[in-house]
């Protein structure tokens, strides 16, 4: 694969609270971000969990795939997942994050929203595999979706960020304590969409 290219920032939504969220777009060439997500979406030993909501198992709404370091095993969905072995393309865009994030992951949790009814609901991302105040990095490539936000204690503060293709979002320390944030379905026609996002499991 050719060398990951890093633009200046751009598109960061109006208002977005700068201690919390830090967006990037055009974080890799589009043609790079384009071989990357053909590449993505034709490899990857994606699953599709299930739920368990008022006593009925329902289908996840998107596919997934938990890569990283011997160990790292993760609950996705409610079910827990030994992670499959990094791939040269994912160990390349780790490192890309990292020093933007300013630590070291040791995994990755892909999702592929196949069209617009795929979608994640409002959740925070607390489990205690990833420790007080995690810090998450996330890569987007394909359609643009809009990424909601809202605080827990008041949902009237929110907000809603575009990720186009090839962008970057890191999600700071404290996010996910005091704010929760969602992928909406969406009843306009939309392209497939991968996301990735990078975690420290302890």
């Amino acid at each position: 694969m050719e060398q990951l290219n890093f633009f200046a920032e751009a598109g960061q939504s109006s208002g977005l609270p700068k201690e919390l969220l830090e967006y990037h777009a055009g974080f890799i060439d589009p043609g790079i971000s384009d071989q990357l997500l053909q590449l993505f979406i034709a490899e990857t030993p994606w699953k599709q969990s299930t739920q368990k909501m008022w006593d009925k198992e329902y289908l996840t709404p998107r596919l997934t795939s938990w890569h990283g370091d011997i160990g790292t095993d993760y609950s996705v969905s409610g079910k827990i997942s030994d992670p499959n072995p990094w791939t040269p393309e994912l160990l390349q865009l780790k490192e890309m994050v990292e020093p933007l994030a300013g630590i070291k992951f040791n995994s990755v949790l892909l999702n592929y929203y196949r069209d617009g009814n795929d979608s994640v609901a409002w959740h925070s991302d607390r489990e205690s595999v990833l420790g007080k105040n995690p810090i998450i990095a996330s890569v987007s490539f394909g359609q643009v979706r809009s990424f909601d936000i809202r605080n827990k204690a008041d949902h009237r503060e929110h907000y809603s960020v575009k990720l186009e293709h090839g962008s970057f979002l890191l999600m700071k320390a404290g996010l996910q304590e005091r704010w929760e944030h969602r992928i909406a379905k969406s009843t306009k026609p939309m392209k497939a969409r991968v996301n990735l996002t990078f975690r420290v499991v302890i």
